[in-house]
């Protein structure tokens, strides 16, 4: 009889990389003690930067939360996201006031406006300690065109209360606003069925 032990079969060399990968995650979630609000960004030229804010709304308001939300671009044409969360007008403030895509106003001076009136919303929002969740969807683009000042933004971001969580969405978010979030996904984009000449369709984009 051999003296060398048998090989462990498949199902065991799974068990053991299985158990090891569970060690080192557990002992990522014990170091992770810290608790309070987060920034989330999500940026990027792909599909799903909103659609993902607004699965973190639905999540919040699961959990109860109180939540607002306010929209800096959309607003010329109604959503599905908009429809079904107005059915929560005792937890969620919810507010659209964008004018609509800028090359469909073609009035810069109307479109800062509107972004100067958003963010005014928006700000009061962020200082309200009784707002658990802020959705600031497609703020990055009003901030791209400088239609409301990054600096500004960022400040009352910092000031706002400790246990609120923020998630602001929308292509080319700023280098200082990146590096202030906890986190960042940015959205690539692969493919899309509207470059096949497949128009907008509802429950997808709209």
């Amino acid at each position: 009889m051999s003296d060398t032990p048998e090989q462990s079969g498949p199902e065991e060399r799974h068990r053991e990389r299985m158990q090891r990968k569970k060690e080192l995650v557990d002992r990522k979630i014990a170091r992770a003690t810290i608790e309070r609000g987060v920034l989330v960004v999500n940026t990027g030229n792909g599909k799903g930067k909103s659609s993902s804010g607004f699965g973190m709304l639905a999540r919040s308001l699961g959990h109860g939360f109180r939540c607002g939300v306010v929209q800096f671009i959309k607003g010329s044409f109604s959503t599905g996201e908009e429809a079904f969360f107005r059915r929560f007008p005792d937890e969620l403030d919810y507010h659209v006031m964008g004018e609509g895509y800028t090359w469909e106003t073609q009035d810069k001076a109307r479109d800062i406006q509107a972004a100067e009136a958003a963010w005014k919303v928006a700000a009061d929002m962020l200082a309200d300690a009784s707002i658990d969740f802020v959705l600031l969807d497609e703020l990055n683009i009003a901030l791209v065109k400088g239609y409301v000042d990054v600096a500004k933004v960022c400040e009352a971001l910092k000031a706002r209360p400790p246990q609120q969580h923020v998630v602001i969405t929308g292509r080319g978010a700023p280098d200082t606003l990146v590096e202030l979030a906890d986190t960042v996904t940015e959205m690539r984009l692969v493919k899309h069925a509207f470059q096949a000449g497949i128009k907008a369709q509802k429950g997808i984009e709209l």
